[in-house]
């Protein structure tokens, strides 16, 4: 079983995955952030280091994919390989933060990655409002993410709710954030269990 946590910066990707792991007794697979060598670079200067960013993040979940597929434990991944395809990368692009040479390059990249790997059987969409995400963000206090743009996260924003409006590669559960705390309510925590146990129902039906 492979469920997957997706939604912008600052939606609650990690807290999630980290509750969720801990209740099914998942292995989580977190981002990498705290080790990510171009992240610090990146928000200084997008234009310059959006491509090495973007391949590392590709690699990086590649990498956890490829890892899933040998041990064939169950896990919970904090983002998933096709928001970075989907989202961060055409988002570059249209902003001009990204060269048109160095996003197809991106593309095939991918692309020939996307075909060894299987989607997640239950995709978890955590929507949430820019100035949701500006008070989680600011909550979480990390410095390189002082100098995100609100343009920015509304147009990541946007392209969510585009990719996830046609989203069709596996389950899917989408989970407004803007009025509940999963993290200290255990309620909100319990409704959001029950919802994705009625997924995974569905799904065992469906493949019995």
């Amino acid at each position: 079983m492979h469920l997957a946590v997706a939604g912008n910066i600052g939606s609650g990707k990690t807290t999630l995955t980290t509750l969720l792991a801990k209740h099914y007794k998942y292995t989580p697979h977190y981002e990498s952030v705290d080790d990510n060598p171009y992240l610090n670079d990146f928000y200084k200067d997008m234009q310059r280091w959006s491509f090495n960013l973007q391949v590392y993040f590709l690699n990086s979940r590649f990498e956890q994919l490829i890892s899933l597929k040998e041990k064939g434990k169950p896990m919970i991944q904090d983002r998933t390989i096709y928001e970075d395809a989907h989202i961060f990368a055409p988002n570059l692009s249209a902003m001009g933060l990204m060269t048109h040479r160095d996003f197809e390059n991106y593309l095939h990249l991918f692309e020939l990655m996307e075909t060894f790997v299987t989607p997640p059987d239950l995709l978890i969409y955590l929507r949430a409002s820019v100035p949701k995400l500006v008070s989680q963000i600011q909550k979480r206090g990390r410095d390189y993410e002082e100098a995100i743009r609100l343009d920015y996260l509304n147009r990541l924003n946007e392209r969510y709710e585009a990719w996830i409006s046609t989203y069709s590669k596996g389950g899917l559960l989408i989970i407004d954030v803007d009025d509940i705390d999963f993290n200290e309510n255990k309620e909100d925590l319990g409704k959001i269990i029950e919802s994705i146990d009625a997924k995974l129902h569905g799904l065992f039906e469906h493949t019995k």
